[in-house]
């Protein structure tokens, strides 16, 4: 299968494009820079040089594609509705491109987009194999940016790994390597209108992350209040606060994903992955 992948050079690009290169499929992938030209080529994919906003190459690159997987976004937390519409857009362009084709159209959930995550299940209903990828909110492995590593940056500036209460509320994750297989064999075989969720962990209690930050921080692990995180974590403080496990309904659908696609996590636990110590160099 032919692949067109946007977000091909990120965090995550990156590996589903190495997936999909290395189980037999030939990729083209977006690219805004040079860098992220040499990095596909090295990886084996063509490169295709263009932006969101550039809606004609989307639509020509999707119809040239046995399928497309979406991954590109414009994570401006100063304009998240602006990010949003800018990807409304791009969904809407490949769709019609793919329209009628039956080939299956791959997405990536975000925060507050259900109004995407609803046009690209729509597009079930108009010849579009598509569904949707909710991964768990911390999707780990070497070049993580996300929120473990601003909590690692917190805890080496204020000389201590900080968790709220007790620590029991849970935070799921998914390894960046499991993610990609995810995305691959969605690709391959999801039922159009397909709602997938990607954990491998179903839920770390934050006690558990803190502690083992501070053993490696050689600081210790301390208990705040939800008052005293705001100031601790800043903007991250209400995201700490809460039982992710139970917001996202990980650990029931995860397990129906694994059912449905044959997938299994198979890379080390976000807790594993800590104690191998490139979080901290």
């Amino acid at each position: 299968m032919h692949v067109f992948v946007t977000g091909a050079t990120g965090y995550i690009g990156s590996a589903v494009v190495r997936e999909l290169i290395g189980a037999g499929h030939t990729v083209t992938g977006l690219f805004r820079s040079e860098e992220g030209a040499a990095k596909l080529k090295e990886a084996g994919a063509e490169a295709l040089n263009g932006t969101l906003t550039d809606l004609e190459t989307l639509r020509a690159a999707a119809a040239a594609a046995d399928g497309v997987i979406h991954l590109a976004f414009t994570n401006d937390f100063s304009d998240f509705e602006g990010a949003l519409a800018l990807d409304m857009g791009a969904v809407e362009a490949i769709g019609e491109a793919l329209e009628g084709s039956g080939k299956p159209f791959i997405t990536t959930s975000h925060a507050n987009g259900e109004a995407v995550n609803a046009a690209v299940i729509a597009l079930s209903g108009r010849g579009v194999r598509s569904a949707v990828v909710s991964l768990a909110p911390s999707v780990h492995g070497e070049g993580d940016r996300g929120f473990v590593p601003m909590m690692i940056h917190i805890a080496r500036d204020k000389g201590f790994a900080a968790y709220i209460g007790d620590g029991t509320n849970r935070w799921p994750a998914v390894h960046r390597l499991d993610a990609a297989v995810l995305y691959r064999l969605a690709l391959e075989s999801a039922p159009a209108g397909s709602r997938l969720m990607g954990a491998g962990d179903e839920g770390i209690p934050l006690r558990e992350i803190a502690e083992t930050i501070g053993r490696h921080l050689e600081v210790p692990a301390q208990s705040l209040t939800a008052d005293e995180a705001a100031g601790h974590f800043g903007f991250l403080g209400p995201i700490a606060a809460l039982d992710l496990s139970g917001l996202y309904g990980i650990p029931q659908t995860s397990r129906q994903t694994q059912a449905l696609l044959g997938w299994e996590p198979v890379q080390p636990g976000l807790i594993a992955d800590l104690e191998q110590g490139h979080y901290f160099v």
